[in-house]
């Protein structure tokens, strides 16, 4: 990979990650969780969704796309994702985030700027030239190049070889990248992520008697001398998908506001008398919540404990008949799949990434629980970015720097390349 030197260029390049963010459609309406597009001033696309109205000159789809069209109520809308499992499943809806982000949010023309993407470690080579071909045929882009996620990770921690555990929305990914390249033997996944976590709550939540209220099912009126009026609202023709999307980001705000890991291993009997947290939902009612705040973030490392929630006995499907395994024995997993020249590097390199990682003590946990796995000679190191928001985005900072590397600029495969090789040739200038 090209060394880390600095070249200022006079035309701007764009780094796109798709990145599961939710988003939302109309009517019979299909709507995806969206990918984050961002320029090199964090401008982002938070959300989109799609309408689907069904006329005399048959079936048409309108994408709304934004956070405030995802927030905004539409009778019959569907909560859906063209990203499943981290792989693109539906283009249409994801090229239509991509419509919005570059002619409305960022307002370019894609055909005078060079693109930079990024992908999952294990995004198969049929998507990898869906997306060449994407971007060149209609978009027009005159240049492209796609590099891995943890490698974009491991560079915005200015690292060319780690080990990245990204702990985001849809799983865990655990990937070992030697000198800038993933090594694919030592790609290691867990189902465990945020979305589950959040799932998980809400289930506990309801069945102890708590209503979560989306923001849209109820007005609140202050009446003044710190009295509110809550007056409920009726939409009947709200679908089951955007009432349960709107619970879900209100839980998402509980996790992430009261939720801490647990110094040691958590024990059920030696944690039943730890004090409440309060926490006011949005309708004002207030609920208090124990245990449940070192227990739900203790998934991560005993997804077992997944199932003694109530209302979540299947959370957690075995693959193969083979129990989930925690965070900590992934990532002696990964090492060990990897070649034994390199893992000394891996163990002195692990950077903990993604939306999970935001948990207080997670950095800390993590790595006492891989000293007690790693062989004793090993000397380990944990590291995370310093901020909160560089954790949930060290993908495209990451991009962002590489990008801006002027031993970088003879790597883009341009769109003279592809007229004649076609799409197949990203496997080779972006292995």
């Amino acid at each position: 990979m090209p060394e880390m030197k600095v070249q200022r260029r006079c035309f701007r390049r764009y780094v796109v990650a798709n990145e599961p963010n939710p988003c939302e459609t109309d009517r019979r309406r299909r709507s995806c969780e969206v990918p984050k597009l961002t320029e090199a001033r964090g401008n982002d696309v938070q959300a989109m969704g799609c309408v689907e109205d069904k006329g005399e000159e048959g079936s048409k789809k309108k994408y709304f796309v934004g956070q405030s069209s995802l927030f905004y109520r539409r009778d019959q809308m569907e909560v859906v994702t063209p990203i499943k499992d981290g792989l693109v499943e539906d283009w249409d809806l994801l090229e239509a985030v991509w419509d919005y982000g570059l002619k409305d949010r960022l307002m370019i023309d894609p055909k005078e700027h060079p693109f930079l993407m990024a992908e999952p470690s294990f995004n198969p080579d049929e998507k990898r030239e869906k997306t060449v071909e994407a971007m060149f045929e209609k978009y027009g882009v005159p240049a492209l190049f796609l590099a891995k996620n943890p490698v974009l990770s491991s560079f915005s921690m200015g690292r060319p070889t780690s080990l990245v555990v990204d702990s985001g929305g849809d799983g865990t990914t655990i990937t070992a990248v030697h000198d800038g390249y993933v090594l694919k033997k030592g790609i290691v996944r867990s189902p465990v992520g945020g979305h589950l976590l959040s799932e998980v709550m809400l289930k506990a939540l309801e069945s102890s008697g708590t209503t979560i209220k989306p923001r849209y099912a109820f007005k609140r009126t202050n009446k003044g001398n710190g009295e509110f009026e809550v007056k409920d609202l009726d939409f009947p023709n709200t679908t089951e998908s955007y009432r349960h999307y709107m619970q879900l980001d209100i839980v998402a705000d509980i996790k992430e506001s009261i939720c801490r890991t647990s110094e040691t291993a958590y024990v059920e009997e030696e944690n039943q008398n730890i004090p409440t947290m309060a926490y006011e939902l949005p309708d004002g009612n207030e609920i208090h919540i124990g245990g449940n705040r070192f227990k739900l973030p203790e998934i991560v490392f005993q997804p077992e404990l997944a199932s003694t929630f109530p209302g979540s006995s299947e959370a957690l499907k075995m693959a193969n008949g083979v129990p989930v395994k925690g965070l900590p024995d992934l990532v002696i997993d990964c090492i060990n799949k990897c070649d034994v020249d390199v893992r000394k590097e891996l163990y002195n390199g692990v950077i903990l990434t993604g939306g999970n990682s935001v948990f207080p003590n997670m950095k800390e946990r993590l790595e006492k629980e891989l000293l007690d796995l790693a062989p004793g000679a090993s000397r380990l190191k944990v590291i995370t970015p310093t901020s909160n928001i560089e954790r949930r985005f060290s993908v495209w900072i990451g991009g962002s720097i590489l990008a801006s590397l002027g031993s970088f600029q003879q790597m883009w495969m341009s769109k003279s390349e592809y007229d004649e090789h076609g799409p197949s040739l990203i496997h080779r200038k972006a292995p």
